[in-house]
């Protein structure tokens, strides 16, 4: 790969040139974004606390936010580095700017193609179609037998990442019907696993068979952007950096908000990564970054209750919590540098940060927030409340959605359903589907209500849920 080919700026559709416009590319990029309103949208959606009343905690747009800028300063450590010791003559700070610009934007856009309540959401999606295949059925026989293997393995490994794609290509109906028309180089960096769902798995030693990267309705257009980045068979070499500022976002960002939310208290963050094992059989020098951190920690509550802070704990937790995110991100950096060359050749088959000096941080963090967070009764709980709302809208609009367009009458119920569905959605459903056959059609129309629920906001979702089944607001 190399980045003249990489640094593709060709859309769907070709723009119109403006006169006087100064910005590049990718910073067009930036401002198609947030000018939309399915960026908007992420205020209202869950990053780790459903339906939360708090002010503090994280949502998909502040989470975004944050990923945003961490990318973005990784792009400037990693470039700045890769320039300075000259591992690559095709790289200036021209390279760098666009790179960065690159990485902002996919920041802004990563989580975007997220259904309503977080990570659960994607898989009450899974869980619903694992039924749905079996009992419901199209033309006297089950939908799995009406579908082709990718199209049921398509639903049946939802995937957000996957939506994103399909989001910002089609979904986003504003001039016409091919989305965004963000260019193919900030496309291809949001497809983390440049696979199909039939492919999942299928080397678990390279990390771009750990989940699908687009849909079987996607496929052609991916194909047209990964050869026109040149990046084909392989991960784009900015994803790598784009998954790492997310994992340094979400790991000390859970940690901070379940602190905030007192499922955490310093003492328990102390004793969690004193007694964890999560240095056992790494490097010495992963080692050494790992027992730096965590005293680290003791140190800014000292330096806390020595200032008088009200609440020293929190305060402790919050600053340590920087400093981490400053030692994540410099980890990161340096295995991308490291790894350059495998990268640049496509033969690189791991995380950053799980390759890097950071790796035992990483691992306590996310393995505390699991058990700690995750797995707690409250979150737990308010988990149980989303499937609920998710399987409740997904079993009332498959049956209308398998119905229409079909040749059949709908009832006066699937007619309702189907009127509430976004005009939008519906109309690249139409564009999509026209020519196509039925059991294209099909797909398509169960395609038609993941895109539906993946748009809802998290209140849009309960507000549905409550009206639909007569329940007062």
């Amino acid at each position: 790969m190399n980045w003249k080919d990489l640094l593709c700026e060709k859309r769907q559709v070709p723009p119109h040139p403006r006169e006087g416009d100064p910005r590049n590319a990718f910073e067009k990029d930036y401002h198609r974004i947030l000018g939309s309103a399915s960026f908007r949208r992420l205020q209202d959606k869950t990053q780790v606390f459903p339906l939360d009343k708090s002010d503090f905690v994280r949502t998909r747009l502040t989470h975004s936010l944050e990923v945003a800028s961490f990318a973005k300063s990784l792009g400037q450590m990693a470039f700045s580095d890769i320039i300075s010791k000259r591992l690559d003559p095709d790289v200036d700070t021209t390279v760098k700017e666009k790179a960065c610009s690159i990485l902002e934007c996919a920041g802004l856009l990563h989580d975007i193609g997220n259904p309503p309540f977080g990570h659960f959401g994607e898989s009450s999606i899974r869980y619903y179609f694992e039924r749905a295949l079996k009992s419901r059925e199209y033309d006297g026989k089950p939908l799995e037998e009406c579908l082709t293997p990718q199209m049921r393995a398509d639903l049946l490994n939802f995937e957000g990442n996957a939506q994103a794609l399909r989001l910002v290509t089609k979904l986003h109906y504003l001039a016409d019907k091919n989305g965004m028309h963000l260019t193919y180089a900030l496309l291809n960096t949001l497809v983390k696993y440049p696979v199909p769902s039939t492919e999942i798995g299928k080397d678990r030693s390279n990390i771009i068979y750990k989940k699908m990267g687009y849909y079987l309705a996607e496929q052609g257009l991916f194909e047209d952007i990964a050869g026109s980045t040149g990046a084909v068979g392989c991960r784009y070499p900015l994803t790598f950096l784009l998954e790492a500022a997310d994992d340094i976002a979400y790991c000390t960002a859970d940690i901070e908000d379940a602190v905030k939310k007192g499922l955490i208290s310093l003492h328990t963050l102390q004793s969690e990564l004193a007694a964890g094992g999560y240095t056992e059989g790494v490097p010495e020098s992963a080692a050494a970054v790992y027992e730096r951190i965590i005293a680290r920690l003791g140190s800014c509550y000292e330096r806390a209750v020595e200032n008088n802070m009200p609440d020293p704990e929190k305060n402790a937790v919050q600053n340590w919590l920087i400093h981490v995110q400053g030692e994540l991100l410099t980890c990161a950096k340096d295995a991308f540098v490291e790894n350059y060359s495998r990268i640049m050749q496509g033969s690189f088959c791991s995380e950053l940060l799980k390759c890097s000096a950071a790796a035992p941080v990483a691992a306590a963090l996310g393995d505390i927030a699991y058990r700690l967070v995750f797995r707690s009764r409250y979150i737990l709980k308010s988990e149980i409340a989303a499937g609920n709302m998710i399987s409740f809208l997904l079993d009332s609009f498959i049956p209308a959605a398998i119905a229409y367009d079909s040749g059949k009458k709908l009832s006066p119920m699937e007619d309702r359903l189907i009127n509430i569905i976004s005009e939008n959605y519906l109309a690249i459903y139409h564009k999509y589907s026209s020519g196509e056959n039925e059991q294209y059609k099909l797909y398509l129309r169960l395609l038609l209500v993941t895109d539906f629920v993946c748009g809802m906001t998290d209140s849009y979702a309960l507000r549905l849920y409550k009206q639909m089944r007569g329940e007062r607001e």
